[in-house]
């Protein structure tokens, strides 16, 4: 059994880094996309404490939920990084998040968040086949990104 679970995940982990681009343009790449969440969590935590008004009882659940889905698409970029023999970054992307009470400031900074995420896994999904484990991976986070980015245009019309 030990022998089965050990090819099973040698042919994950070889499923999983079969791409066009090299290891160190990729492994750039994703952390890049990292950098990103782990910014987007920071956004949509203060973004969930800060919201006022008869907007929070939506708002805060609604922000709390994208600081969770951001936190979950860390993780999964995270680990490919460490599949392909990569670091993962720790820090935060340092574009500055504005502190506001506002909430259509709030969304509209969601928005351009969101976009720009997505933009990152577009870049990201161009560089790998279509076959691999981690083409898989990202394009559930890339389609993530897209709903987000559709819920938050709803919620600014």
């Amino acid at each position: 059994m030990g022998a089965l679970l050990l090819f099973s995940h040698l042919d994950r982990r070889n499923r999983m880094i079969k791409h066009k681009i090299p290891n160190e343009a990729l492994v750039e790449h994703l952390n890049r996309a990292l950098a990103w969440e782990l910014r987007a969590m920071l956004l949509y935590a203060h973004f969930a404490e800060y919201v006022s008004g008869i907007q929070r009882l939506h708002l805060k659940t609604f922000f709390e939920g994208e600081a969770t889905e951001s936190f979950d698409h860390a993780r999964t970029v995270r680990a490919a990084i460490s599949v392909l023999g990569g670091v993962a970054v720790t820090a935060r992307d340092e574009t500055p998040i504005e502190h506001t009470t506002d909430y259509r400031v709030m969304l509209q900074e969601s928005l351009k968040t969101e976009k720009r995420a997505a933009e990152g896994y577009a870049e990201i999904l161009k560089g790998l086949d279509d076959d691999s484990d981690l083409y898989d991976d990202m394009q559930q986070i890339y389609f993530a990104e897209l709903r987000s980015v559709t819920e938050m245009e709803q919620l600014l019309d």
